[in-house]
């Protein structure tokens, strides 16, 4: 991994000042010693408490702490993953790239968001969110849908939202574990409070690391070594009684490496890029076969990617009237790539600037307005030097800048019925820069307007109605699923309109203290939705379909206390897509999954299995091809993937007031593609040789323990 960039250095600093500014209690005695807890909600959290915040009022799923804890999830994918409406689909057994599919959408589609503001960049959806911590995360806010278009019109596909924890109380958590395929995890987080509570401060630390798995034996991984380091600290200020700043700074770096298995095929990482000499082997694999062992050269098959990414954020929130509330941010990333893929070097440097300023006012007791501005400038420079030479070849670098303005008017005419009507009016602007792109491929005014209504028909049920309309650049080469893997072939683009999407979604919702119940329907349709083809020379393009795309969910989830020690939930969704959408893919999504939670709790035990099940799929309606064994048509690789199921368990106990043990199983029975049906690597049949036939799991049986302190 990199070393420590300049921004660490500030957030280790944050660390001492929690500590010696704001005095941690200390338990140096006796452990049922007692101690003062001091817990104060600063103005911003005031507001928070009194929904002054809150810009929609559309269906959002909350992922508390105790559903991420319950997963043993250590990274964003991995805590939303199964959740209603989300897929977090694994397009590549090399690398790993992952992408947070909601409501059936692409990946690209997909927004994320911390503390409500933009910290990710165009390129960061693809690597390293596998890296971004849960270790100091409050709850995720899932909101599917365009739904939230008023500060985020680009996410056609839904908001994926992390709140950070704030500083309520001096506390101090350590969260060590380990266990199988060199699972490490490390996990740290401080907060602090000044004696007048106007001050917090809260420090998050995690590391983590899992080792390559190679299920078949065959010497090539099917899950990549995936190390992660992540700092983050917020500062939170009220500067007066009536106004309050937050500065949240965070820096992550993240390295993938698939292929090869480290310790026998090659001796390290290095060895392995090294050895790159561009003369390629005669045969990659014993009688070219995938199934067989691996003999070709480590580099002809090392898929590595090195990311570092450093955020910042300031919001200012003040109060500038009884009725009026106003907030200014501004947000800043930067996304640092480094990879290698079977001989192709790619390096990106992309940075992106957004800034808000947002009011609230209550006009009346029934018309409550939101209205501002913002601005996103983003600036992506990408190299090649494997490609540079290729005459077909063609840069993805870019610039990107949008301004938007926004109006929303919530209003209430009675207590049964709440409306929000919003409307974004949005300049964008997006250029490729390469030579040979001359012009500007995108240079549009977009209205995106928005319509969200809550009707309570009882105190127990509820309906939930959104529509809305969305847009987005598609500017990457990652959405081409590695179109840039033939050094003789080059890579070209060809977009010329931004993807505009129409969705709408219905829910219904009854609660009561011993069920809840939730039924959901959504629709969305996409034009000018981009899709890997090729020219006529066979040459990777990255380019829109003519035709307008759908997808259609259904869900309905259920949770039910069946004791006061015993609760159950169900889960049971329905995605259908239709055939454009579908040759938009380039691996197979989800198009069934149910799924059963069972948590036992009593006294200092408790005890937590999930099972998870996946209905089978065609993948020939997904354009899948491939062959186990080179030039060879009778070893066509199945054309159905299977239905399958994946369970978990953890168990967790209450050792002291201060100490929790806890521990687990992973894919209990090992129930991954690798097993039931074969390798994910393939030859086609024009005897290319790839990575990426996935349509089950890949990552098998693991098991850990940790012990977490605090204090």
């Amino acid at each position: 991994m990199k070393n420590f960039s300049y921004i660490h250095l500030a957030l280790l600093a944050s660390l001492s000042l929690s500590a010696s500014s704001y005095g941690f209690n200390e338990q140096t005695e006796a452990e049922n010693q007692t101690f003062e807890v001091i817990e104060v909600r600063n103005f911003r959290q005031k507001m928070d408490q009194a929904g002054r915040l809150k810009d929609v009022i559309q269906q959002t799923e909350i992922l508390d702490r105790l559903t991420i804890d319950n997963k043993n999830a250590l990274s964003l994918t991995a805590a939303i993953n199964n959740e209603p409406g989300v897929n977090v689909s694994n397009e590549c057994s090399m690398c790993g790239v992952k992408r947070i599919m909601l409501n059936g959408m692409k990946g690209e589609h997909t927004t994320i968001l911390v503390d409500g503001l933009p910290t990710h960049t165009l390129i960061s959806g693809f690597y390293a969110v596998d890296a971004i911590a849960t270790t100091g995360v409050d709850r995720i806010e899932v909101a599917r849908g365009a739904g939230a278009s008023l500060i985020a019109p680009e996410a056609i596909g839904g908001t994926v939202n992390i709140i950070t924890k704030e500083a309520y109380e001096n506390t101090a958590n350590l969260d060590i574990a380990t266990g199988s395929h060199d699972f490490t995890a490390i996990k740290g987080m401080a907060t602090g409070i000044s004696e007048d509570g106007k001050t917090g401060l809260t420090f998050i630390a995690q590391y983590d690391k899992q080792a390559q798995e190679d299920h078949d034996d065959n010497g090539v991984s099917e899950a990549p070594l995936i190390e992660n380091l992540s700092f983050t600290s917020l500062l939170t200020q009220d500067l007066n009684n009536t106004s309050n700043v937050q500065v949240r700074l965070s820096t992550v770096q993240s390295e993938i490496f698939g292929g090869p298995i480290i310790g026998k095929q090659v001796k390290s990482i290095g060895a392995a890029i090294a050895g790159y000499d561009q003369q390629e082997s005669e045969h990659l694999f014993i009688n070219d076969d995938v199934s067989k062992q691996y003999i070709g050269k480590p580099w002809e098959t090392t898929e590595w990617i090195d990311t570092s990414r450093n955020e910042a954020y300031v919001k200012y929130l003040t109060e500038l009237s009884s009725n009026t509330i106003a907030e200014f941010a501004i947000s800043y990333a930067k996304h640092e790539q480094d990879s290698f893929y079977e001989g192709i070097d790619y390096q990106a440097n992309d940075t992106m600037w957004y800034a808000r300023s947002k009011f609230d006012m209550e006009l009346s007791s029934e018309h409550f307005i939101t209205f501002g501005l913002d601005t996103r400038r983003e600036e992506m420079r990408s190299s090649t030097d494997a490609l540079e030479a290729v005459a077909a070849y063609q840069s993805d670098a870019f610039d990107y800048e949008t301004k938007g303005i926004f109006l929303q008017d919530t209003w209430i005419p009675n207590p049964d019925i709440e409306i929000a009507l919003a409307l974004r009016l949005d300049s964008v602007t997006a250029n490729f820069i390469d030579p040979h792109k001359s012009g500007t491929e995108i240079d549009e005014t977009f209205i995106a307007p928005r319509l969200d209504i809550r009707y309570f028909h009882t105190e127990q049920l509820t309906s939930r109605f959104s529509t809305g309309r969305g847009y987005r650049a598609p500017l990457s080469f990652f959405e081409t699923d590695h179109g840039i893997l033939d050094a003789e072939l080059g890579y070209q683009i060809d977009i010329h309109a931004l993807e505009e999407s129409l969705s709408a979604s219905y829910s219904l919702n009854y609660d009561t203290d011993l069920v809840a119940i939730t039924g959901s329907i959504a629709h969305s349709t996409v034009d000018n939705l981009a899709s890997l083809q090729e020219t006529e020379d066979g040459v990777p393009l990255l380019t829109q379909l003519q035709q307008s795309a759908a997808v259609t969910t259904f869900d309905v989830t259920a949770g039910y206390n069946l004791t006061d020690n015993f609760t159950l939930n169900l889960g049971i969704e329905k995605f259908h897509y239709d055939d454009a959408f579908k040759s938009s893919y380039a691996i197979a999504p989800v198009e069934e999954r149910a799924n059963i939670e069972l948590q036992y709790q009593k006294d200092n035990l408790k005890v937590y299995w999930s099972t998870v099940w996946f209905g089978a799929k065609d993948l020939t309606e997904y354009g899948y091809e491939g062959y186990d064994r080179l030039n060879d048509l009778t070893s066509i690789k199945t054309l159905t993937g299977k239905a399958f199921s994946t369970s978990d368990i953890k168990v967790q106990y209450q050792l002291t007031t201060h100490i929790k043990l806890y521990a687990g199983i992973s894919n209990i029975f090992e129930k991954t593609q690798i097993d039931s049906s074969g390798t994910p690597l393939f030859y086609d049949a024009n005897g290319g040789y790839d990575v990426a036939y996935i349509y089950g799991a890949l990552h098998g049986r693991e098991l850990y323990a940790g012990v977490e302190v605090k204090l």
